[in-house]
């Protein structure tokens, strides 16, 4: 029998969908989507149904442990928490007493608790605050901001009233958002439709309405051949265009050569098919959202392909529209006031980072800056030495490029600590491993969701911690205390959401009822002369003068991306429906559900080969290698091959997960170095790769 409900927020990936938790006996029995949640409707995908094999995992970090032997050797001596916190706090003085604050980095995985991490740092003395998005989605922000000047979660995407998406670098239905998910299956069912773009048919392609099979790396040929088309033939909202785009002159100009038959010989989509689309976009206008990208660190040219996306939806007028990417209203726009944030507890650090974001770098956004540049400062000390690192619910020797590379740049650091709720290969490098209570055995500070109707939210425990673990606030405002941080060194979470929620009109009672505050009646659209954009002239920006001021060209002529070489494939990755990134794959349900993950080849290629179906084969890059199962598919570009990224665990901690599969970022040997100088985030599918069948012994 049910004792009670806890309404809170999931934890099993970044996108952090409202639940509520059944408890029974002191122990969670029962997870589901908060009911009354909109857009949720009590669903949740399969990793959120997990979290209760989380919660009951025997083989997650149980208790406090210090480093016993080489880094990665997997000596560790058990401790409390006491000596835990002592250890660290202790490390990190006698780091910055030899090298100043600012030779600490701190990385995690951003999302909307991060004022809490920020405080931390902040109150370090130190710049270097990071997450992954150098990794994931950094490119989109930065193509957002060179055409907004506002970052990429300014606007909405109006799926449920859209009449036409296209994914492209998005896989909606496997990489999943549940509201998103919910929204745009209800978008379908009111006649929306839906255009995929990817270099295999993955789920979210076998609901489309179009599905373009493109030649990796030519997504950007692909759009500048549409925008074309727009132009060309007067398809695009003229209107919108004359009252909200600058420059509009200068990109007709540079897109006269890219013509639909040029980009059909480089997508290897038919010309035809390419005008139909733009037809049929412009038919749909301005309820169209064509999506910039999600995980978007792909390849050399990967900013540019966002921010022709972005230019497409402004081109058809969708910037702003109901049914397409309207602006995201903030609890000022709604007559609201925001929570108060840790981060002002500290003043901002005078220093410079030791990434280069924002001076060396000047046009890139200098909030979370770039982990590999971060990485390579604690390589070679420039621009300063960089000595300790906090890795925070992360693991970049998994999501990384050349993992034995990265490991070689942190043995020059003097101190590496690992906060995290599930063993990870950067946990098992680490000096010492701090372990985080599960999401259902933690509070969390309050948090803050913009939207079309912004609201509070609140993750509050569901259960106690089964084991001798702690919550994140606990940990921080724990080393706050040691380290002399008075003004965030909390005692209870009651007083941080007291401080965050002074001057907003809300209470923590408000909470009770859903777990949720709402901070307006209905959901506010603004009209096209109610926009207003961040750049210099107030207009969407054709021409951004930062980038061209920095040596980074607006409108970049397109380079043919290399092709592989005689009996070699593109190496690509993704995301799937029950896996989030290598969190989970030792998961007791998910490892149930996938446990290892398969290289997708075509079906030509394969047999030529001499590949079967489901046969073992070996994938070899740069001295690396690793032998996977097979999927021989129609279903993918010759040019490509394809696993799910967050398999090839090595570790013995991890019984489910050890040596099933292989790691895609083994196989990127000197990839720390591919990066998209325009947009900041790597070129993680520029590297290539030779398959071989297994002869058995």
């Amino acid at each position: 029998m049910t004792d009670k409900k806890v309404y809170s927020i999931c934890g099993m990936c970044t996108v952090r969908c409202p639940i509520q938790v059944e408890v029974a006996g002191g122990r969670a029995t029962a997870i589901q989507g908060n009911p009354q949640a909109a857009g949720i409707e009590g669903a949740l995908c399969a990793r959120g149904g997990a979290g209760l094999a989380l919660l009951e995992d025997s083989e997650r970090p149980q208790y406090p442990l210090i480093r016993a032997g080489a880094r990665g050797e997997g000596k560790w001596r058990r401790v409390s928490w006491e000596e835990a916190l002592d250890y660290t706090a202790a490390n990190l003085k006698e780091v910055m007493e030899k090298y100043g604050g600012k030779s600490v980095l701190f990385s995690d995985r951003g999302g909307p608790f991060r004022d809490l991490h920020q405080a931390f740092v902040r109150g370090l003395g130190s710049p270097n605050y990071s997450n992954h998005d150098s990794a994931c989605a950094r490119n989109v922000q930065h193509a957002a901001l060179s055409v907004f000047g506002f970052g990429r979660k300014e606007v909405v995407y109006d799926y449920k009233n859209a009449r036409h998406v296209v994914l492209q670098t998005r896989n909606i239905f496997e990489a999943i958002n549940v509201k998103e998910v919910n929204d745009l299956m209800a978008g379908l069912a009111g006649g929306c439709k839906l255009t995929v773009i990817d270099i295999r048919s993955s789920l979210s392609a076998s609901k489309a309405d179009r599905f373009l099979l493109i030649r990796p790396g030519t997504d950007y040929a692909l759009n500048l051949a549409v925008i074309h088309e727009l132009l060309a033939h007067r398809l695009y909202d003229q209107e919108f265009a004359r009252q909200w785009i600058k420059d509009l002159d200068q990109l007709e100009a540079f897109v006269q050569p890219y013509t639909p038959e040029w980009a059909a010989a480089e997508t290897g989509i038919d010309a035809s098919a390419i005008q139909e689309f733009a037809r049929d976009l412009a038919k749909a206008k301005p309820a169209v959202i064509w999506h910039p990208g999600w995980m978007n660190a792909r390849y050399r040219n990967s900013f540019y392909q966002s921010r022709t996306a972005y230019l497409i939806n402004a081109l058809l007028g969708s910037i702003g529209a109901k049914g397409g990417l309207p602006l995201a209203n903030k609890p000022g726009d709604v007559g609201r006031k925001g929570l108060k944030k840790l981060a002002d507890l500290f003043p901002k650090p005078k220093e410079q980072r030791a990434d280069g974001v924002g001076w060396r770098y000047p046009h890139l956004d200098s909030g979370p800056g770039l982990l590999h540049l971060g990485f390579q400062a604690i390589e070679t000390g420039d621009p300063y030495p960089v000595k300790a690192y906090i890795a925070y619910r992360h693991d970049p020797l998994m999501a990384y490029p050349d993992p034995e590379a990265l490991k070689k740049i942190f043995d020059k650091l003097d101190f590496l600590a690992a906060v995290t709720f599930s063993w990870s290969d950067t946990a098992w490098y680490a000096d010492v491993v701090l372990p985080l209570s599960t999401y259902l055995e933690r509070e969390s500070i309050l948090a803050a969701k913009n939207g079309l109707k912004p609201h509070f939210f609140l993750r509050q425990r569901a259960v106690n911690p089964y084991h001798d673990t702690k919550a994140d606030w606990e940990i921080l405002c724990g080393l706050a205390q040691r380290l002399g941080l008075a003004p965030l060194a909390f005692q209870k979470i009651e007083d941080i959401w007291e401080y965050q929620l002074q001057g907003t009109g809300v209470a923590m009672a408000d909470f009770a009822a859903s777990g949720l505050v709402s901070l307006a009646d209905k959901p506010k659209y603004r009209s096209r002369d109610e926009l207003s954009f961040k750049t210099p002239s107030g207009k969407i920006e054709i021409i951004n003068e930062r980038w061209d001021n920095a040596g980074v060209p607006s409108l970049l002529p397109y380079e043919s991306p290399a092709a592989p070489g005689p009996g070699q494939f593109r190496l690509t990755f993704g995301r799937c429906a029950v896996h989030t990134q290598g969190h989970t794959v030792n998961n007791p349900l998910l490892a149930e559900q996938m446990p290892e993950n398969v290289l997708w080849i075509n079906q030509e290629k394969a047999a030529a080969l001499k590949i079967q179906d489901g046969e073992v084969v070996e994938v070899r890059s740069n001295g690396h290698r690793g032998r996977i199962k097979a999927k021989v598919t129609t279903f993918i570009h010759p040019d490509a091959v394809f696993m799910v990224h967050g398999f090839g665990h090595l570790l013995p901690v991890e019984s489910r997960a050890l040596g099933k599969g292989v790691s895609d970022s083994a196989l990127m040997g000197g990839g720390l170095d591919l990066w998209d100088k325009a947009g900041g985030g790597m070129a993680l599918q520029e590297h290539f790769v030779t398959v071989s069948k297994v002869t058995p012994a």
